[in-house]
């Protein structure tokens, strides 16, 4: 009798990891270009004269439109073929890329980042439900999950750094062309190196309805949530997050009924896939609401260049390279579970420890206590993905990839709401009220003024920096206890 290896336990080779290294190079693409064009916005607008809501259009429309499609696209490419779906988004980031580079109004660069953005939104989902495609071995695709996980999180660390060097030494523009190098090599690559994988619910025409509904819902709620963290309380962005929930409530109840629904819910009850959603997004809640006071500090508190203060903040990396691949080699002998407990609370410890800080706290304390907590975040969050990704079945990975990357997104905005609420509460209360009303309200309104309101505003806000980070251990705690209390014992 001759025994054949079952399909699932079939190891890679050299192509697949192959493969999975072209995949890499759209992804950190699609995540530097969140946050590009942060050094590059001032000479974009001394070239193309934004005004002020122009250039917040400049600076959000490619988050937004690629968080509001990512779910669309997901289930798109379970329909039609996620890599005829990655080769598409490919061709269209490039196009887009050369238009934003040569934009020459601000009405023509805003609908360019909107064309990348629909770009994105094909190529993220794509890349992640193709892993599940390329590794059946649950070790291997431990292994490449970690590896993409790091690859998104370094991608947003590494905008702001690329785009300072490159403003430095070229004009604006070369910030979206060093995107054609990699989408050229991935459309030559892609169809060799990569399989055509594709649900097996093709029956029936697409659900277009419910993809605008899913767009209808997230535009105006992370739109509205951030408007709220940056401004504080107002009708319109209440207003807006307020729709975007009755619109979700309803996109929703549509999936309910559906027979092929483009977000299956009972695979959103099983605790191995919503409960990784869930904290994943927490994980993202605390990432992306610390990194504003983070960054802020090291450029006004401790008066370092905002192309120095980019170069510090990959420092941190080096615990994300440590940690998560121990926790993937752990979470093969132990029940992953308690490594992404582990992994929460040594985050939690990163984040209290920098509650204790100062202005005359030295900076390689605060960079050791970053690095604590994002070793330890991006090390849960790798097992959450992959744990979160095994339980998909295969037809269904684009789509349940795109619900938990729009997790992520969600999350970010949770994040700044929350925390930048409890920061500037604390920096409110902390300067003293006969300082100017501008410097009451932000340290960025404090600069300039005389060195003792100055000192004050540098004050509080490293105390508004010790209240962010108290609330950010303390979403790492609740993601400790969820991990135990929905994860244990689930496995993929």
């Amino acid at each position: 009798m001759t025994l054949t290896t079952p399909p699932e336990t079939v190891l890679a080779g050299r192509r697949e990891w192959t493969a999975l290294a072209v995949l890499m190079l759209p992804l950190l693409l699609v995540s530097m270009d969140v946050s590009i064009l942060y050094f590059a916005i001032p000479s974009i607008s001394a070239d193309l004269h934004p005004g002020a809501t122009a250039q917040l259009w400049i600076l959000d429309m490619y988050g937004f439109v690629l968080a509001g499609l990512l779910i669309t696209m997901g289930a798109l490419g379970d329909r039609v073929g996620r890599r005829k779906l990655l080769l598409g988004g490919a061709a269209l980031f490039g196009l887009a890329s050369v238009a934003a580079a040569y934009a020459h109004s601000p009405g023509a660069l805003i609908a360019a980042r909107a064309l990348l953005g629909v770009a994105g939104a094909c190529l993220m989902p794509s890349t992640l439900a193709l892993i599940r495609t390329l590794f059946r071995d649950e070790a291997q695709r431990s292994k490449a999950v970690t590896l993409w996980t790091t690859v998104m999180a370094s991608g947003i660390s590494l905008g702001p750094v690329v785009s300072g060097a490159l403003v430095e030494h070229f004009w604006w523009g070369s910030v979206f062309l060093i995107n054609l190098p990699a989408m050229f090599l991935l459309l030559i690559l892609g169809p060799v190196l990569l399989p055509e994988s594709k649900g097996a619910a093709t029956r029936g025409r697409f659900d277009w309805t419910s993809a605008l509904l899913s767009l209808a819902a997230l535009l105006p709620l992370i739109h509205g949530i951030k408007e709220l963290a940056k401004d504080g309380w107002r009708p319109l962005p209440a207003l807006a997050v307020t729709t975007g929930l009755l619109i979700a409530l309803v996109f929703l109840r549509r999936q309910s009924r559906l027979a092929e629904p483009m977000v299956d819910l009972a695979l959103l009850r099983k605790r191995a896939y919503g409960g990784s959603v869930l904290v994943n997004l927490l994980a993202m809640v605390a990432t992306v609401g610390f990194a504003v006071f983070l960054t802020q500090y090291l450029q006004s508190v401790l008066g370092q260049s905002p192309l120095e203060a980019a170069l510090w903040s990959l420092v941190p990396s080096v615990g994300v390279m440590i940690a998560a691949p121990t926790a993937a080699v752990l979470a093969g002998r132990v029940d992953r579970a308690y490594v992404m407990t582990g992994g929460f609370l040594l985050s939690a410890v990163g984040f209290a420890s920098l509650t204790l800080i100062d202005a005359d706290t030295p900076l390689w304390v605060v960079l050791v206590g970053a690095t604590v907590y994002a070793g330890g975040l991006v090390s849960a969050m790798t097992l959450a993905n992959e744990s979160a990704l095994g339980a998909a079945p295969p037809e269904r990975a684009g789509a349940a990839a795109a619900v938990l990357e729009s997790g992520t997104e969600l999350g970010g905005a949770l994040g700044m709401a929350v925390l930048g609420s409890i920061g500037a509460a604390v920096y409110t209360a902390e300067m003293p009220s006969s300082a100017p009303a501008a410097a009451r309200e932000t340290l960025g309104g404090a600069m300039g003024l005389p060195g003792e309101v100055l000192d004050a505003a540098r004050s509080a806000f490293t105390s508004a920096l010790n209240g962010a980070a108290f609330g950010a251990a303390g979403v790492m705690l609740l993601a400790a206890v969820l991990c135990v209390v929905l994860l244990r014992g689930r496995r993929a």
